[in-house]
């Protein structure tokens, strides 16, 4: 019997126990004959009128000290007190899994320390791309090549955002609200928008990727609050479709890395990536460019990836990471990596500033164009005295 403890009972909790129950036939398969039980579920709340309601506990301890459970489970979100409860749990000498991108990107270095320290696992498949396996191909399938880039439209909310934007013709504030009714965006929509979210999980995979620290407090990010349909329009127009994207680099100069909207050019499968979905492209030195696809968020597909971490375990299968901490900021500054920029303005003389570079005339006067590539700090400066109305990057 592996025996389990589920930290914070809602969606993704609530989750893992319906996937562990509806697969149990097929996960006792995987494992030899031997059943995944949730045998806690921690939580403020109480749920009498579910099958597991009996197993609810609000005390920590009661799971920390229990011998007989292998695996915490932490789906809690929020960085406190799910940082204190999984430092604590791999300490006890527990396997931890987690879909808590917060956690895992600002103590991620810790806590797979004191997991290696104690010779037990932390495991966060869940974490980036929900069902979307990233983290465990990364780390094995693709371990004989140097990583060379990693670029993802890794929120869902926005990427339907921008979708219904582009495709019916929505403003911001209204494909927002549409969001929030459907159940993709929360009430206060910030982490999303703002690209917050984006941001963790792209530091988790530059950490992953090329093996240093990245905390999200050291990246560039920007969100989709200021992309208007208008900005829409105009990309279209040139061959473009708008994305809010994680990027990472690998660079002579460091680690380049940043969260913001960028032109993703239609020859580009990325372009095409609409809706909820999640798309991750992962360039290795040797394999050049992979693409990973499918549903990023949801109860059941980052549940699945959650189940997979738990599996992993119970057939002993070791899958720590390593990426080191240094004192020392590996991120490089965004503004001294080369990028093109989609431009538009009301100035006539864009044309003559920027020759050679490719132009689209709206009806209402403005001039919509892409540079040339150049360092982004000397892009900005050459813009300098024109009336800007929107800049974005270009993938």
């Amino acid at each position: 019997m592996i025996n389990i403890a589920i930290l914070g009972f809602g969606v993704v909790g609530s989750g893992v126990a319906e996937v562990i129950s509806e697969n149990s036939d097929s996960l006792s398969e995987k494992l030899s004959g031997e059943e995944i039980c949730v045998k806690y579920i921690l939580d403020k709340r109480s749920f009498p009128e579910h099958a597991l309601g009996n197993r609810v506990t609000m005390d920590f301890d009661m799971i920390l000290n229990d011998p007989e459970v292998i695996v915490v489970v932490e789906t809690m979100g929020g960085s406190h007190p799910a940082y204190e409860f999984s430092k604590r749990a791999l300490e006890a000498g527990k396997n931890v899994v987690t879909s808590n991108k917060e956690v895992v990107a600002n103590f991620g270095t810790e806590l797979l320390s004191i997991a290696r320290e104690n010779n037990v696992n932390y495991l966060f498949e869940a974490s980036v791309g929900g069902g979307i396996p990233i983290i465990r191909p990364m780390w094995q399938c693709l371990a004989a090549n140097k990583i060379e880039s990693v670029t993802g439209i890794l929120n869902g909310t926005t990427n339907f955002i921008l979708t219904k934007m582009i495709s019916e013709g929505m403003d911001f504030e209204e494909a927002l609200k549409l969001a929030q009714s459907l159940g993709y965006a929360e009430a206060n929509p910030a982490a999303d928008i703002e690209g917050i979210d984006t941001c963790r999980k792209i530091c988790i995979l530059a950490s992953l990727a090329f093996g240093k620290t990245v905390l999200p407090e050291n990246v560039h990010c920007e969100g989709i609050s200021d992309i208007t349909l208008e900005d829409m329009t105009a990309a279209e127009a040139l061959g473009y479709s708008i994305k809010l994207l994680g990027r990472a680099e690998n660079t002579d100069d460091g680690i380049y890395v940043i969260t913001a909207p960028f032109l993703v050019g239609y020859d580009n499968p990325m372009a095409g990536v609409n809706d909820v979905y999640n798309a991750i492209t992962v360039c290795g030195n040797a394999v050049g460019d992979i693409m990973f696809y499918g549903k990023g968020a949801g109860k059941l597909p980052t549940a699945s990836a959650v189940v997979a971490d738990i599996v992993d375990i119970a057939r002993e299968c070791k899958k720590n990471i390593i990426w080191s901490f240094s004192k020392d900021n590996p991120v490089t500054d965004y503004r001294s990596a080369k990028t093109r920029f989609f431009v538009r303005t009301e100035d006539p003389r864009a044309k003559e500033y920027f020759p050679g570079c490719v132009f689209c005339d709206s009806e209402n006067g403005e001039y919509a164009f892409i540079t040339d590539e150049d360092k982004e700090s000397r892009l900005s400066e050459r813009l300098t005295g024109f009336s800007v109305i929107s800049k974005i990057r270009v993938l």
